[in-house]
């Protein structure tokens, strides 16, 4: 498994951002998780997955958050980021709530069951109250990291081995 540091790296979050759209959020995602890894246009080809993985269901799981991911060929590890939005915006969440934490989720195709784990690692983690508030309360980047990290990590052990 990859270490929750290493999955969601500080230079992979972003606070109080003002988008009004699903499409600039996942432009932004994109452009956060690209590294050229897999050569040139990666942003454009993450940014489509995301919005492929979008039309077949919404990722929004209630209470402002939303899970945007997918796989990738030719990836070598999974890679994570966070938007937390100044204002929320229309997900088509269930509860029908606003969403303003986008944690966005790119996995290796082919490695399903690491892709599924660390998606719910994620969710038991988001679905804590206290760690939503503690989210929407940071000051900075780092502090942001540390909450999910920490929690990751101390929920789902297993996480950073």
């Amino acid at each position: 498994m990859i270490n929750p540091d290493e999955l969601l790296p500080v230079s992979h979050i972003r606070l109080d951002e003002l988008y009004q759209s699903q499409k600039r959020v996942f432009e932004a995602l994109a452009s956060l998780l690209a590294d050229d890894e897999l050569g040139g246009e990666e942003s454009t080809r993450i940014f489509e997955t995301l919005i492929a993985r979008e039309r077949l269901g919404c990722t929004a799981i209630g209470h402002g958050i939303a899970i945007p991911h997918g796989r990738i060929p030719g990836l070598s590890a999974p890679r994570a980021a966070m938007i937390r939005l100044r204002k929320g915006i229309d997900f088509n969440a269930p509860d029908h709530s606003p969403v303003d934490l986008i944690f966005a989720l790119i996995a290796p195709e082919g490695d399903d069951h690491l892709h599924l784990k660390i998606l719910a690692s994620l969710a038991r983690t988001l679905s804590e109250p206290r760690n939503r508030e503690a989210l929407r309360n940071a000051q900075t980047p780092e502090r942001a990291q540390a909450v999910i990290v920490e929690q990751m990590t101390t929920v789902n052990p297993e996480q950073s081995t």
